[in-house]
């Protein structure tokens, strides 16, 4: 029964919520080891789903719960830690929300039906919420207002987007069960007009979710003011689920032969996304702002990629599980620089190779990776982007994409190196590192590393066969 990883997390979330803290600590990890056993089981077809007029395993689904599940693992143990170290009075909170955030992405990943994942995807904004807001400062609650409202008001265009491809249906007199895959069967007997109409509502809602400008607002004080591992899985992992919304979508509209137009507009949000990043990662003070934005820039390269198309495509698909990787483990070195500098403020900061050298090893090689530096699979995505790109004739918008890289990697590479080479103001440590706190980070870049160099053939089919239904390729 498939839905037993909805379920689990859902069970042992509402336990956890009563459960004091150090059992709740274990209690979480032990449900992340059996969500990623289930997850194995589901991907090599042991279990199957038991309603699947809504649920459905499909190749671009199962790549993205996998990447969810174990980044989720790595999370959770690097949590344990992290807990113990930090003032949070509500940490029953943190244990069942992070549960119930768990059962709600993993929702999103197998939901086949239109309404259902948008329900899904509404409910990881609200389960979400409270682990922003878990410091309960000001400006923890000003994160979590903007978040709630700018995803509802996203999630509502949505629904409209919805109700879109629903009258394409009656205009086209279809009648078929609304869900993504009987609608790619019939896609062609759809009304354009309106299936058009509502591609743009739904990339623009589900957009919102995934941080693509200009609707990414909420992103950069939702991943400061979260605690590091809610941080983590907000960019590691939600980041992409809203991105499976985008994608169903616009495979629906390509097996309607609508696929240029859908293109052009991923193409589109996906330069933006990273323009924005470029511009606004030059300004900021706070390291965790800045990994924010580094991870509006990675959603652009990715709608970019997606929207390029041929071997494009399969380079946007390694960028959102290296992505995820990564940047889950930057979160988690950034935790540590909190704890032990207590302040989220670049100047605050210093002299890292020192004072953290386990920290700054993690921090910096997650930093080398995220800029697309060899050995770490960033590197090999983003060629293939840039190849897909000049073998489609996208000249201008290849230009484009190169030259957002490096501006953003001229800005952020000024902030890590004020961290983590220049003086410290303030070289008084609160909390130092521990191997507790730095292996996760370690697992999470090794893991990377490891599927640049070694990519399990189980896994390089999954892909193919996700892009194919886009027209994708290695070939081009």
């Amino acid at each position: 029964m498939l839905e037993l990883t909805i379920l689990i997390p859902l069970l042992t979330g509402g336990f956890a919520m009563f459960l004091p803290a150090r059992l709740g600590r274990g209690l979480l990890v032990v449900t992340a080891l059996l969500h990623l056993q289930l997850t194995v089981m589901a991907w090599m077809g042991k279990i199957v789903p038991s309603f699947p007029q809504y649920f459905v395993v499909t190749n671009e689904g199962m790549l993205i719960l996998l990447v969810t599940s174990f980044v989720f693992l790595f999370i959770s143990l690097y949590a344990v830690s992290y807990m113990k170290e930090t003032e949070i009075t509500s940490e029953p909170i943190y244990h069942g929300c992070t549960l119930f955030f768990l059962a709600t992405m993993t929702m999103v990943t197998m939901a086949d039906h239109l309404i259902v994942l948008w329900i899904a995807i509404e409910a990881t904004t609200l389960m979400s919420a409270p682990l922003i807001f878990l410091h309960r400062s000001k400006t923890a609650l000003e994160a979590t207002w903007k978040y709630v409202m700018i995803c509802s008001v996203g999630i509502a265009l949505a629904l409209l987007g919805c109700f879109f491809v629903v009258l394409a249906m009656d205009l086209g007199n279809v009648h078929a069960p609304i869900t993504f895959s009987s609608l790619r069967t019939i896609a062609t007997d759809l009304d354009p007009l309106w299936l058009k109409a509502g591609f743009i509502f739904l990339v623009i809602g589900y957009g919102t979710k995934m941080g693509l400008a200009p609707m990414h607002t909420w992103l950069p004080d939702a991943h400061s003011e979260a605690p590091s591992p809610a941080s983590a899985l907000l960019s590691g992992a939600l980041l992409n689920c809203a991105f499976l919304g985008v994608y169903r979508a616009h495979q629906l509209l390509y097996q309607a032969g609508l696929g240029d137009f859908s293109s052009k507009i991923l193409v589109g949000f996906g330069l933006l996304s990273m323009l924005i990043a470029a511009i606004f990662i030059f300004n900021q003070t706070g390291y965790k702002r800045m990994l924010a934005y580094s991870s509006i820039e990675n959603m652009g390269i990715i709608a970019f990629g997606i929207g390029i198309g041929g071997l494009a495509t399969y380079g946007a698909m390694l960028h959102l599980i290296h992505h995820s990787l990564i940047k889950s483990s930057l979160f988690l070195s950034a935790g540590n620089v909190l704890l032990g500098y207590g302040s989220k403020l670049v100047d605050k900061t210093g002299n890292m190779a020192k004072l953290f050298p386990k920290t700054f090893t993690a921090f910096f090689a997650g930093f080398a990776g995220i800029s697309g530096f060899p050995p770490f699979g960033i590197f090999v995505s983003e060629v293939l982007i840039i190849i897909g790109a000049f073998q489609q004739g996208k000249n201008i918008s290849v230009t484009i994409f190169i030259f957002a890289l490096i501006l953003i990697f001229a800005g952020a590479s000024r902030l890590v190196t004020r961290m983590c080479f220049s003086p410290c103001e303030n070289p008084d440590i609160l909390v130092e590192e521990n191997w507790a706190r730095t292996l996760p980070s370690f697992a999470l870049l090794a893991a990377s590393l490891a599927l640049c160099i070694w990519l399990p053939d189980s896994l390089y089919q999954t892909i193919l066969s996700a892009i194919a239904t886009i027209g994708g390729s290695i070939n081009g």
